[in-house]
């Protein structure tokens, strides 16, 4: 054995990281993701705090209710005005929160409606004390902080929501203060507490987010992790094959091409034999470097390592002719690396087949025929000599079902276009 090619072949380019695993390593001082990152965990925020946030307003609900029946029996003020805020304004304003944790309102206009009724409900608790009057006003001032308290950590508000909507309050109460509509001594003790309350609040506000963010990135580079192949850093097989299914029936819905790439590396087991097991995981990896290169794939795309030295890819929208060329463009690329294989009889170098699916919209097929079909196309590659890529459009019938979908014999034949892939340069 020779590992001298090993050492002669370049250093393989590195898979860049995903946008998950290069935050949590550069780590974040504010409490905000670059996007799209920021508004996946917003939404997943949003789900994991549903049922909480729909229990907790509930609760609220339950709690003014309470305290509207003994303020009404108990204190009195010197108008209507308190009753009016707490019948007409705080409890309608909970009805409302209520009514938008439903599942078909929830992820549409909780988040609007909390920011909007948090701030007016506290407002409304700071008027309902300065209209009280006597020795209540401290009484129904003190709920101020519940108040506080329950934005920071029940309503699902993010940190820097619940401040922003605790800022509005805390200007509401100065404002009273400044007007005199609050005895000075009771007006000084509630807001140096509503400011505890807010350094506290908000302090551990901000400690619960940042932990939730720095969970939320690391289940992303763990799942992001698990749907990759460990040496090839491309989606492995079962990753692949789940994404590709939902890609496919979103595909179908939207009315438009898929396009499926089987890729076999030529004589692999004659290069493991010939130069090693290690020397055999840097070719993989030159070659999904290399194929990352050729596809250059586009949003919603994807690669996958399929199993050993076989490799697979996704197109979206591709015509015919691009597909064509994409097929070419892999295997030139690869061979374009010269990485030396002497035992292969394809050539000098390491070289690939490629075998190539189209299908037009609709797609009333699964995908597993058309990549049954670009499996063929392979295998058809192979059978010929090796070192080119067929390119087959499948024209599948509509009636094809799930069961036949991988029995290409018994579908309607494809248009075959065979494509020698550059022999002559190859074995120069």
């Amino acid at each position: 054995m020779s590992y001298l090619t090993v050492a002669a072949m370049p250093p393989p380019l590195q898979s860049e990281p995903s946008q998950a695993a290069r935050v949590l390593r550069a780590g974040f001082r504010r409490l905000r993701f670059p996007e799209p990152l920021e508004q996946r965990f917003r939404t997943d925020h949003s789900n994991e705090a549903h049922r909480l946030v729909r229990m907790s307003v509930f609760v609220a609900l339950i709690t003014t209710t309470g305290f509207a029946i003994i303020d009404h029996t108990m204190i009195k003020g010197s108008n209507g005005t308190p009753d009016a805020i707490r019948y007409g304004l705080q409890l309608p304003m909970l009805l409302i929160c209520l009514l938008a944790t439903s599942r078909r309102f929830y992820l549409k206009i909780y988040e609007q409606a909390i920011q909007i009724c948090a701030p007016a409900f506290g407002i409304g608790t700071v008027l309902m004390a300065s209209y009280t009057g006597g020795d209540s006003t401290a009484l129904i001032g003190a709920r101020l902080l519940l108040v506080t308290f329950f934005c920071y950590f029940m309503t699902g508000m993010r940190m820097n929501q619940a401040l922003r909507c605790n800022c509005i309050i805390v200007a509401a109460m100065i404002w009273v203060s400044v007007a005199g509509m609050i005895p000075a001594g009771v007006a000084a003790y509630l807001g140096f507490a509503l400011l505890c309350a807010n350094v506290i609040g908000g302090t551990g506000a901000y400690a619960l987010e940042r932990a939730s963010r720095t969970a939320f990135l690391e289940r992303l580079t763990l799942e992001e992790l698990a749907s990759r192949d460990g040496l090839t850093q491309l989606l492995n097989r079962q990753t692949f094959e789940l994404r590709a299914q939902a890609y496919w029936r979103r595909a179908s819905e939207d009315q438009r091409a898929v396009s499926v790439l089987m890729i076999d590396v030529d004589y692999f087991k004659r290069y493991n034999d010939h130069y090693g097991h290690q020397a055999g995981d840097e070719c993989l990896r030159r070659v999904a470097q290399s194929l990352r290169m050729a596809v250059n794939a586009r949003g919603g795309e994807l690669l996958g390592r399929y199993g050993g030295e076989e490799f697979i890819v996704l197109l979206l929208d591709r015509s015919q002719s691009e597909l064509e060329a994409i097929a070419h463009n892999i295997a030139r690329t690869i061979a374009n690396q010269e990485i030396p294989h002497a035992a292969s009889d394809a050539g000098n170098f390491l070289t690939v087949s490629v075998g190539a699916a189209r299908h037009e919209a609709p797609l009333p097929v699964a995908y597993s025929a058309v990549a049954q079909v670009a499996d063929n196309a392979l295998y058809a590659a192979k059978n010929q000599g090796r070192n080119r890529a067929i390119v087959l459009e499948a024209h599948i019938s509509d009636t094809t079902d799930d069961k036949s979908a991988g029995d290409y014999s018994e579908r309607p034949t494809s248009r075959v276009q065979a494509m020698a892939a550059f022999e002559g340069s190859l074995s120069a």
